[in-house]
């Protein structure tokens, strides 16, 4: 059984979204169990699923607010459905955490209780995005870390590439670097040190490094993996995002609007639902937080019942692949290359060697 802690006070909707996300997940998954964290008040609409015979409810008094700070939901909220959820983990009661809640706070309490993985300086957030080929695209960070050096990218990309290996069957996962250019001398001091680091740790076999790729080739699907920083990561994502939202606003709109433009959308509607359901972020839900000593998933705040059952089958997958081994083995062979990249480097950032 692959038992899976879910945060179900979590979010902008709650246990309205996370409970029948259950339901519908324990209805595909039957080697899986979970673990119900939050008010049993709260969930007490949803008797299907709170007594069904692989769940079990554990109790939460306090709930992490989407605008809680997060020294108040680490410091304060101590008994809150994310870090209940999160020291099941810890405690070896289940082998992942779910939540759709505050981002920085599940980050901060997933760190603090676990703690990172030796070799990793700061975990990352991975996530999928949809490309042209009809498959998905790996890319980190989305935001945890706005500031990075090139050895925290070169740990994205071993990160990276441990998640796409587990849960997509890839053996050699392509890693592209995100820059404004493909041309090794292009973009800052930052990129063009990672890009040096990327291409020693291809040449000692710990990655399969493309070389730099451009915005556009996440959505191309031309690497499996795509690097950069988490703000860049973070626009990426909510431009991703918002594409299936702007189709189906113009379906709407078209749908609304005169005999010729209904004829025109009737015509196309087929192509454009299509086209939507690939782009739709929903399908897509469900962030990895990579660099801890426990595996952690972060839903969309605003996600569904659909999107947040996905964040459970990612989650699911990652257990059952054991995502969390692979990531070590690969961080522990590539550490030396690591250990040289700090060395190079002095305090302030500055190549010195």
């Amino acid at each position: 059984m692959i038992t899976i802690a879910v945060d179900c006070m979590g979010g902008d909707i709650g246990p309205a979204a996370t409970l029948p996300a259950c339901a519908s997940f324990l209805d595909a998954c039957p080697d899986a169990q979970l673990l119900l964290v939050g008010r049993p008040e709260a969930m007490e609409g949803w008797p299907q699923v709170v007594k069904h015979p692989r769940c079990r409810v554990v109790p939460a008094t306090e709930v992490v607010a989407m605008d809680d700070p997060v020294e108040v939901a680490l410091r304060k909220k101590k008994d809150s459905s994310m870090r209940v959820a999160i020291t099941q983990v810890k405690d070896g009661q289940a082998q992942a955490a779910v939540s759709a809640g505050n981002t920085g706070a599940l980050m901060a309490i997933a760190r603090y209780l676990l703690k990172t993985i030796d070799g990793i300086d700061r975990p990352a957030i991975a996530t999928q995005m949809p490309n042209s080929r009809g498959e998905a695209t790996t890319v980190l960070d989305l935001g945890a870390n706005v500031d990075c050096t090139a050895e925290h990218l070169l740990q994205f990309a071993v990160m990276g590439s441990a998640l796409v290996q587990a849960t997509a069957g890839q053996p050699s996962p392509t890693v592209g670097l995100l820059n404004v250019g493909e041309e090794a001398i292009k973009g800052s001091e930052v990129i063009k040190q990672a890009g040096a680091l990327l291409r020693r740790a291809a040449m000692t076999g710990d990655l399969n490094f493309h070389g730099n790729v451009e915005g556009d080739d996440i959505f191309k699907g031309t690497t499996s993996i795509v690097v950069c920083d988490g703000f860049v990561g973070n626009v990426a994502l909510k431009a991703s995002e918002g594409l299936a939202a702007m189709v189906g606003s113009f379906l709407k709109q078209e749908f609304s609007r005169s005999i010729s433009g209904k004829l025109a959308a009737i015509v196309s509607y087929r192509v454009l639902s299509a086209f939507k359901n690939r782009v739709d972020h929903r399908r897509y839900n469900g962030a990895a937080l990579l660099g801890l000593r426990g595996l952690v998933f972060k839903s969309h705040g605003s996600a569904d019942a659909f999107a947040f059952e996905h964040a459970l089958r990612r989650a699911y997958d990652a257990a059952h692949n054991h995502l969390l081994d692979r990531v070590q083995e690969r961080i522990a062979h590539a550490a030396p290359l690591m250990s040289v990249a700090m060395q190079a480097t002095d305090v302030g950032g500055r190549t010195i060697a």
